[in-house]
């Protein structure tokens, strides 16, 4: 009989303090209620649009770094997207970011035969989430001159440039390190000398700047849906708005402490709306319908390439285990480094 896993019950402590304090300190439930009677749904599918593009325009960045990081033939776009959308499901509907492994296990299936393939693909998903600090920090420097920011958001602002700085500075670091030939390495060495492969658009300024133009069009189509969704539930206010709500809102999914941080992202959202005259009970519905029209998108993806890939729930939950076993790793050194000298960059 299987052992139970008890690392699922960790969320439990701080989803059971989420709903108490929703409980205590939540809106008028009656007002957010009342909310959703008046939703304009064509604004609606305008914001599922514009997420759906966001999500076509990020995979295409992330399909930039793989491109970079292995040598031909590429997996193409479809391939790309399909494991771009599991890792969208994965990270919805699971906490610690999951996805992010999800996707790199339903790509690296669909690849056999490449050596080390595992961790180069880890070292491009690295990259591509390093490439979300341009638009980030330009979005909240942005917002720090445009928006009515809050004066409890400043603390917030300062740690995602940091984090994102340190994030950056680490890929390229990582990047532009020079490692000597693989044998003799140890699996952990060779495991951080796969990632570096995965990092090669960091030395590559024109795929760099190119995986750069797509994120940056991917952040702008998720701003333009922030502010459809406004638009859906009456908030009537200026692009800055959107833009805090979008910093915030990233803000609260930084560390997913249960599936969506559900309750906080609505208390991020509504809060900064508070001084621009919104109720908050009418801005913890606008977060609801947020989240939810974002979620859609990744679960709608997800479900649909989950089942082409012959992935299961259970499967994706098991998949950080199957990672860390590491098996990969014990293929002959020579071989290792007769892909290295094959590798872009």
């Amino acid at each position: 009989m299987k052992r139970f896993d008890w690392r699922i019950l960790i969320p439990l402590p701080f989803l059971g303090v989420a709903v108490a304090l929703l409980w205590w300190r939540g809106p008028d439930w009656h007002a957010v209620r009342g909310a959703f009677t008046v939703v304009t749904w064509g604004w609606v599918l305008a914001a599922l649009g514009l997420n759906l593009l966001s999500v076509v325009v990020r995979s295409l960045c992330w399909k930039t770094a793989i491109g970079q990081a292995m040598p031909p033939p590429h997996p193409g776009w479809r391939l790309v997207f399909a494991a771009f959308g599991v890792g969208l499901f994965g990270n919805v509907v699971l906490p610690g970011r999951v996805g992010e492994l999800a996707r790199v296990a339903v790509l690296a299936r669909r690849l056999p035969g490449r050596k080390g393939i595992w961790a180069t693909l880890v070292g491009s998903v690295f990259a591509h989430r390093a490439f979300d600090l341009f638009p980030a920090m330009t979005l909240v420097a942005w917002v720090l001159v445009s928006a009515k920011l809050p004066s409890w958001a400043f603390t917030s602002f300062i740690v995602v440039i940091a984090a994102g700085a340190a994030l950056f500075a680490a890929a390229i670091l990582t990047a532009r390190s020079h490692s000597t030939h693989l044998e003799g390495l140890g699996r952990i060495r060779q495991l951080l000398a796969r990632i570096r492969f995965g990092l090669a658009i960091m030395r590559k300024p024109l795929p760099a700047i190119t995986a750069g133009a797509f994120q940056f069009a991917g952040w702008l189509c998720q701003l333009a849906a922030v502010w459809a969704a406004m638009r859906a539930f009456h908030i009537y206010l200026p692009l800055a708005a959107a833009g805090l709500v979008l910093v915030l809102m990233n803000v609260a999914t930084i560390f997913p402490l249960w599936p969506g941080n559900v309750g906080l992202v609505q208390a991020a959202v509504a809060l900064p709306l508070v001084p621009y005259g919104v109720d908050y009970a009418r801005g913890f519905a606008y977060g609801i319908g947020l989240q939810a029209i974002e979620a859609s998108v990744g679960i709608g993806i997800g479900l649909i390439f989950l089942a082409r890939e012959g992935f299961s729930y259970a499967a994706l939950k098991e998949i950080p285990d199957a990672e860390s076993s590491g098996e990969e790793l014990d293929e002959p050194a020579e071989e290792l480094d007769d892909e290295r000298t094959r590798v872009p960059g």
